[in-house]
This record gives C-alpha cells, sequence and structure tokens, in this order.
C-alpha cells in the first residue's frame, strides 16, 4: 500500500509543480500585456534607456542605483507600476516599493540623478 500512495503523491507534486509553472508564464504574460496597454509617452524622455541593460541589476537579482534611477526616470516618463515591471523583469510589488521611494525623493518634481 506504501508503494500506491507514494506514487499517487509523487503524481499530485509533479501536477501542482506543472501548474506553478503555467502560473508563472500566465503571470508574465499579463505583466507584458499591461505595459502595452500603458499610455505611450515621447520617446525623447526615454532616449538611452534600456531598462533591459544589465547593469540595472546585481548579481543576486536585485536592482542596482543605475536600475532604480531607470525604474524612477520610467516614472518621469508616465509608466504605470505594471508598466516598469514588465519593462525591468521586476515584480509588481518591486515596482509598487520603487514608485513609493520615488514619491518620497519628489516624484515628477524630483532632479534625475545620472546614470552611472
Amino acid at each position: 500500500m506504501t508503494t500506491n500512495n507514494e506514487g499517487f503523491r509523487r503524481s499530485v507534486l509533479q501536477q501542482v509543480a506543472a501548474l506553478e509553472i503555467k502560473m508563472e508564464n500566465m503571470l508574465a504574460s499579463i505583466r507584458v500585456l499591461m505595459a502595452l496597454v500603458a499610455d505611450p509617452e515621447p520617446e525623447d524622455k526615454l532616449a538611452g534607456i534600456d531598462p533591459k541593460d544589465p547593469r540595472n541589476k546585481l548579481s543576486d537579482k536585485k536592482l542596482s542605483d543605475r536600475g532604480a534611477e531607470v525604474c524612477y526616470r520610467l516614472f518621469d516618463a508616465g509608466k504605470s507600476r505594471y508598466a516598469v515591471g514588465a519593462l525591468m523583469g521586476i515584480s509588481f510589488s518591486a515596482a509598487s516599493y520603487r514608485y513609493d521611494m520615488w514619491q518620497q525623493a519628489g516624484g515628477p518634481k524630483r532632479t534625475p540623478q545620472p546614470l552611472a
């Protein structure tokens, strides 16, 4: 009986793992769609900014100072937290945290910092 239960348990765990992968893929697709429906902004505000630049993240996948500034500039350009998350490849909660930090720094009235 133990082998039957173990086989059933293994099967259920495999199905749960497959569902988790599908959910992550769906969430990634939703982030992309949210970025696509965000209001387009003039390209000159974002000239020279590459949200996917490897310098935007540290080795532990956290944003570097440069990455934080790129987020702030995207917010300066009117991008939503959903759009910034999708463009930068970060979670909505990480984008929300950066949005709060951007607001504390003065929001649209803040002085942009140089990109290092």
